[in-house]
């Protein structure tokens, strides 16, 4: 049976380190980010099929979206798996698309990839919307994000207006991947995560 998100987060040791520095966040507010979406992307399916664990708010297209609570705040995480993920490898973990809001620490759409693979070090992975859009993201362990606040309002705005997300990143052993997902369904899980954590 999946833990509660904040029973998980609080007995999870930092594997793997922490990202680096992002313009606005603490050590220790960055430290929090990179737990908690090591922990989602681990316990996301379960969460949301257990009661009581997390609160479904809506499953649409591609995308689901729950809300959870945290020391009885909540946090809001919308997320997405590939239709198709391509590279040369044989075995790969889970991989996610994740977008989150945390209004208590006034973190908001943050957006997020778990690779299913360790990055390689010092490696940029990058999204595409639509075949035109580029976004450049940094690494760190398993995960990928957008630079800083700015970056992650303007690529959530790009996924919501888009259709397509191909997400490409390096493997430690270099090896190249290539992820597409669908957008169908994100702009009703942003609205959803929106109404359920007061964010407008």
């Amino acid at each position: 049976m999946a833990l509660p998100l904040t029973r998980l987060l609080n007995g999870l040791d930092e594997a793997g380190g922490c990202p680096p520095h992002r313009a606005g966040y603490t050590v220790s507010m960055i430290r929090k980010r990179f737990l908690f979406n090591t922990v989602l992307a681990l316990s996301l399916p379960m969460l949301a099929a257990q009661p009581g664990q997390a609160e479904t708010l809506l499953e649409k297209g591609a995308w689901q979206a729950i809300k959870e609570l945290e020391g009885g705040d909540p946090v809001c995480v919308m997320s997405a798996e590939p239709y198709k993920d391509e590279g040369n490898y044989t075995r790969r973990g889970t991989i996610l698309a994740m977008v989150s809001h945390r209004p208590h620490e006034k973190r908001i759409g943050e957006v997020g990839f778990q690779a299913g693979y360790t990055f390689q070090k010092g490696s940029e992975a990058s999204v595409v919307i639509d075949g035109s859009k580029t976004f450049q993201l940094f690494t760190q362990g398993g995960h990928a994000w957008a630079y800083d606040a700015q970056a992650d309002k303007e690529l959530a705005t790009a996924m919501r207006a888009g259709n397509t997300m191909v997400v490409k990143g390096t493997s430690s052993r270099g090896t190249l991947t290539t992820d597409t997902y669908s957008l169908s369904g994100f702009t009703a899980a942003w609205g959803a995560i929106n109404k359920a954590c007061g964010v407008k």
